[in-house]
């Protein structure tokens, strides 16, 4: 298991963003962690009250974001929008190009999200936008984004799933297949994987096939299944 400890990450940090980075961003570069496999980027950032994005572009990226707390609103170019909270998730296609924006939108309380990027399996697509609430309870995995669009998921451009899970008092599974790569990333609480512990903000990779084992009352952990 290869471990990407949280106080290892990158940093930005401005008067309303607190961004840390799991991989190379922006102006944060490091050569050894450049994505693991279609995932790219990692970003767990809270923002300010009353802070947030400007509307900016994308392209040829899978954007999902799922709020931890506070309240995170949106709008694009494709019309949707939205105000994500806690169970929320946004999938984005960027695809051949789409404006965003990103505002806290609560003007007394922070907002934590974690915002990933997964590459496409194909460039140019149109751009789209989806936005669901998932029932995340203790002791279940769910999935919210996936290429096949499996067990009620926003469906995305690339064969991999993003999972949301709370280990709760007995723990959780989840099946990797051959051939296959996981990267676990405990969003809130410490968690352990197959025995290894891992704090708050802390990913790990693993690649073995099997039964994945997560543990860790009161906890949250983001799960990229990825071919």
């Amino acid at each position: 298991m290869k471990i990407r400890r949280a106080s290892e990450r990158g940093r930005t940090r401005f008067g309303w963003l607190d961004s840390w980075h799991s991989f190379s961003f922006g102006d944060y570069r490091d050569e050894d962690w450049m994505g693991y496999r279609s995932l790219r980027v990692i970003n767990d950032d809270i923002v300010a009250a009353g802070g947030g994005f400007d509307t900016h572009p994308h392209r040829d990226m899978e954007i999902i974001t799922i709020v931890l707390d506070g309240a995170l609103e949106h709008k694009d170019s494709t019309g949707g929008g939205g105000v994500l909270r806690l169970g929320d998730v946004q999938a984005m296609s960027a695809g051949k190009g789409i404006f965003h924006s990103e505002f806290n939108h609560s003007k007394r309380e922070p907002v934590r999200l974690i915002q990933t990027w997964i590459r496409p399996n194909e460039r140019g697509l149109a751009p789209r936008y989806n936005q669901e609430r998932f029932e995340f309870a203790p002791g279940e995995v769910t999935r919210v984004a996936d290429g096949r669009g499996r067990d009620g998921a926003m469906t995305i451009a690339q064969d991999a799933s993003v999972l949301v899970a709370l280990p709760g008092a007995e723990g959780v599974a989840h099946k990797l297949a051959p051939g296959r790569g996981l990267w676990v990333q405990a969003a809130v609480g410490g968690i352990s994987v197959n025995g290894q512990r891992l704090q708050e903000g802390d990913g790990a990779i693993v690649e073995e096939p099997g039964e994945v084992r997560i543990e860790g009352e009161g906890s949250i952990a983001v799960l990229f299944d990825l071919a």
